[in-house]
């Protein structure tokens, strides 16, 4: 294998994808197999994470599904205590799991505001926390928060869901400044639209993507295996020195 080969594999590692029934969650899991990596994969569609499970094992690699409910802290902890007791320890975590309300603040209640925090902020809190200590132990481990733009941007009708990426962003590099003596990286991809299915289900009539599409240098909205790449990137050794990242893949819109 060529030495860039080996910088960008993942051969031997255990990664724990979250959000991985569908959409960017699920192309992630693929990549990291086809990498090499055994995964394990949470999610709430049963037979969504087995669709994605096959393809894992269709690549040689073992996968491990989990159906889980990270909108409580109970459910958080309980995929990790899962996972632990199946394969011991995670080298890669992917907190690709979240929930967007799309509505104007005034009309946004108080339960989708807190499920959106439990999903996308206490959940990547909780698996990062019950993880970590056995990436310590190793002297070795990568954590992926999959953020969005809008936790750097303003995007009207998100409050709940810019709020909850604005705070991910935040919980990436404090966990970075603790946990980077230990030879983690804790970094942080921040999307534009992504044409997954509900992407396709928002952005796609012209009258809601043409504005957002004209702010873009770009002009277009990315592809699900366009985060995997840059999440595969993040989680094997060709990253070691990129640590409290916010990397942004959303076709220039945050620097014009």
């Amino acid at each position: 294998m060529a030495d860039w080969m080996d910088r960008f594999s993942l051969a031997g590692r255990r990664a724990l994808v979250t959000g991985a029934s569908r959409g960017i969650g699920a192309e992630i899991a693929r990549v990291f197999a086809d990498a090499g990596a055994d995964v394990a994969l949470v999610g709430r569609d049963r037979a969504a994470l087995e669709d994605t499970a096959d393809a894992v094992t269709a690549s040689g690699r073992k996968a491990l599904p989990i159906a889980g409910d990270l909108t409580t802290a109970a459910g958080a902890d309980a995929v990790a205590a899962e996972v632990l007791a199946a394969w011991g320890t995670i080298d890669i975590l992917v907190n690709c799991a979240g929930i967007a309300p799309v509505a104007p603040a005034l009309a946004l209640t108080a339960e989708a505001f807190d499920d959106t925090m439990a999903v996308n902020v206490r959940a990547p809190f909780l698996l990062s926390r019950a993880l970590a200590p056995q990436m310590i132990a190793q002297r070795w481990g990568k954590i992926i928060n999959i953020s969005s733009q809008t936790g750097v941007i303003a995007l009207a009708d998100h409050a709940a869901y810019a709020a909850s990426k604005g705070a991910l962003n935040a919980l990436t590099k404090s966990l970075m400044a603790e946990w980077a003596p230990h030879n983690i990286q804790v970094n942080a991809i921040c999307p534009t639209v992504v044409l997954t299915e509900m992407g396709r289900e928002i952005w796609g009539p012209p009258e809601k993507g043409e504005p957002m599409l004209a702010k873009t240098p770009l002009g277009r909205f990315g592809e699900p295996v366009e985060i995997a790449d840059c999440a595969l990137y993040l989680a094997s050794p060709a990253s070691g020195l990129v640590n409290g990242a916010l990397i942004m893949i959303e076709g220039g819109f945050s620097s014009v």
